[in-house]
């Protein structure tokens, strides 16, 4: 089992910047990637960036690549997503979740989700 506690959500007005944490525990994640997702209200949930554990790959949807960063502290057993020049369409819940699957976009590709954060930018 893999359990994820996702932080540092909030309201930000629109341009500003978020660090958003995952802190991971349970089982060796070497062989996991970790993912971002988001859901906005009424919308479906839709990948954001992955990174694998040990090598440090990462993917990103087109439409986020240069405002988001994805990157983790193996030391720490956490994952980061830096978030900037925020625009109020990058409201949403944001989650982390883990995979030992080689795909990685999908939410069904994913075995363990944590609880989400909000994210609210304002205008």
């Amino acid at each position: 089992q893999v359990q994820l506690v996702e932080s540092g959500g909030g309201l930000v007005q629109a341009g500003g910047s978020l660090r958003l944490s995952c802190a991971a525990s349970g089982r060796t994640l070497s062989s996991y990637r970790m993912g971002w997702f988001r859901q906005a209200p009424g919308k479906e949930r839709e990948f954001v960036a992955a990174i694998h554990w040990t090598v440090g790959t990462t993917y990103y949807t087109d439409s986020m690549k240069g405002r988001f960063t994805i990157s983790r502290d193996n030391a720490k057993n956490t994952v980061y997503l830096q978030m900037n020049s925020l625009k109020p369409d990058d409201t949403a819940v944001y989650y982390c979740a883990a995979t030992s699957r080689r795909a990685w976009s999908a939410p069904y590709d994913y075995d363990y989700w944590g609880q989400g954060t909000q994210v609210t930018v304002s205008s």
